[in-house]
């Protein structure tokens, strides 16, 4: 086949749209749209490492480059990473369970909120230059007069809708876990639950005899994480609502007063709730995903498993309570929340994602030799991603660094965008490219010389440039902030060089997605299966 028709058709037309069940076709859709949103929050990224090389205001004025700062994360976590994950775990947990999943229809649902909630928030942002920053620290997202009263509105209307997209998905994962299908033998939704939660392991810990375990232990790491979405969801929802009464109350010209409401109190609450996403979601729904990978890469069981179980309960203590690390430089913020809070329970993070760290490094090990796949090679990825991203954190949770590092470019570099971009984006893409032959019904990838230019570029970029943004940071460059002079010049260069790697490793697996499956196919995803099932695979 030449290009053109391996463009409209696929990789040898391998791939059959009018094969694909319902569910594969919801969870690529959910993939699909994830990647999408992950390609626009990469083109936001460049924009705004560009504006920090050379400020033109002329083309992007400081309203809009805000707006994009703004809207920056909140796609990448909600349009890209949610749309993603949530795809990827409707499917593994009735996978793994080998049951239908609950509700299709709920699924699909789902991937229209949080695909729709994000396009949404990202245009009004775009379009009015509402800018209350991903924090939405009080009372910024109520002022009115900087920014567009109806471009809030319908910001807050968008994220209020990938929240209840959020809740159907929690709603759905525990539905799946804890229901027998017609034609099953039935087992107590009880003990299901209490299995999916880790209780069953920290119990064999104290125990001589030994009582198997209902669901495997990804699904607990899914069920664990999809708790603290299920929190972080309805804090959202809590306080979009706040938001929302001021500015209905603003539309009908009653000037509700912001001293209402506590800021610092409203700080707390809103980072207990969002720092959710970063140890609920991506520390435990990573793990599982590492748990996952490292026994399907090698065919073994994994090791410590019981340990790994406890440390998914322990850490459900952890996330619920490590939130003041954020608010260790506000100075009305009590003492005894930041040493406890954001010091003792941010430090012991090392040990819950250390423990998953090594009981997924001695799996892989224990297998050697192992073929370097492409999903072998960006698990490893992924792990030095998170092995570089924690110990930054923790460094940045001590109470005398904080007083250097917060708020500058360190936070935001070897921190929060290693973190993501390598640790949890290369473990997404490992998942990624393990299911795509599952998913696609044995679609070929068009290229393994475009994957490893991915692999190489993605790495090598994100390491990079969370490296450059660092040292920018430890030189006093702060984030939020325009340098219209070129303060840290040197620094920015190479990390817009940094993330042009992340760029062009996007582009190169996108071609080979797009290459591999067809333009044709990429269409066939969005339209109805013509097979009535709900079967996962068919035939299965």
């Amino acid at each position: 086949m030449n290009f053109i028709q391996t463009l409209l058709k696929g990789e040898e037309g391998l791939f059959k749209p009018d094969t694909l069940t319902p569910m594969q076709k919801m969870t690529l859709r959910f993939v699909v749209v994830g990647l999408l949103y992950y390609g626009l929050v990469v083109l936001e990224g460049m924009i705004m490492r560009g504006y920090l090389v050379k400020p033109v205001v002329g083309l992007i004025p400081p309203a809009q480059y805000y707006a994009i700062l703004t809207a920056h994360p909140l796609v990448g976590i909600f349009g890209s990473t949610y749309s993603i994950v949530f795809g990827a775990f409707l499917f593994l947990v009735p996978y793994l369970m080998k049951k239908p999943l609950w509700s299709i229809k709920i699924g699909n649902w789902i991937c229209g909120l949080v695909g729709g909630g994000t396009f949404v928030f990202w245009l009004s942002g775009f379009i009015t230059h509402y800018a209350p920053l991903y924090t939405l620290y009080w009372p910024l997202p109520a002022d009115f007069t900087q920014f567009s009263l109806w471009g809030g509105i319908f910001f807050i209307t968008g994220i209020a809708l990938v929240m209840v997209g959020t809740v159907l998905f929690v709603i759905n994962i525990f539905k799946t876990i804890t229901y027998t299908p017609e034609g099953m033998k039935k087992q107590p939704a009880g003990a299901l639950l209490g299995s999916a939660l880790g209780l069953s392991g920290f119990r064999n810990l104290f125990t001589r005899n030994k009582k198997e375990h209902l669901v495997s232990l990804p699904v607990a790491a899914i069920a664990r994480g999809t708790i603290d979405a299920a929190l972080n969801s309805g804090i959202i929802l809590f306080t979009g609502v706040l938001i929302l009464v001021y500015m209905i109350a603003a539309v009908f010209g009653v000037n509700l007063k912001h001293s209402a409401v506590d800021a610092l109190l409203y700080k707390n609450w809103f980072w207990w709730g969002l720092d959710l996403i970063a140890d609920g979601l991506v520390l435990i729904f990573v793990a599982g995903t590492w748990y996952l990978l490292a026994t399907l890469i090698t065919g073994k069981k994994l090791f410590m498993e019981n340990i790994a179980r406890a440390a998914l309960f322990v850490e459900l203590v952890v996330s619920w309570t490590v939130w003041s690390h954020h608010l260790m430089s506000d100075q009305a913020q009590p003492g005894i929340l930041k040493i406890v809070s954001g010091e003792m329970v941010t430090a012991f993070e090392l040990i819950t994602q250390g423990l998953a760290f090594f009981i997924t490094l001695v799996t892989l090990w224990s297998a050697r030799p192992l073929k370097m796949t492409n999903p072998l090679k960006f698990l490893l990825g992924g792990l030095l991603g998170f092995a570089l991203a924690v110990p930054a954190g923790i460094i940045q949770a001590d109470l005398g660094l904080n007083r250097i590092l917060h708020n500058t470019q360190w936070i935001v570099g070897p921190h929060v965008h290693v973190a993501v971009l390598v640790g949890l984006t290369m473990t997404l893409y490992s998942a990624v490219y393990y299911l795509f032959p599952v998913l696609t019904n044995g679609a070929r990838l068009y290229s393994e010389k475009l994957a490893n230019i991915h692999f190489w570029c993605h790495l090598l970029g994100g390491i990079g440039m969370g490296a450059f943004m660092g040292m920018a940071g430890l030189q006093g460059m702060l984030r939020r902030t325009i340098y219209f002079e070129g303060e840290f010049l040197p620094f920015m260069i190479l990390a817009a060089l940094a993330g042009s790697l992340i760029l062009i490793g996007f582009a190169a697996f996108f071609l080979n997605i797009v290459m591999s499956v067809g333009l044709n196919g990429v269409i066939g995803i969005f339209l109805p299966s013509k097979l009535k099932t709900k079967d996962l695979l068919p035939g299965k």
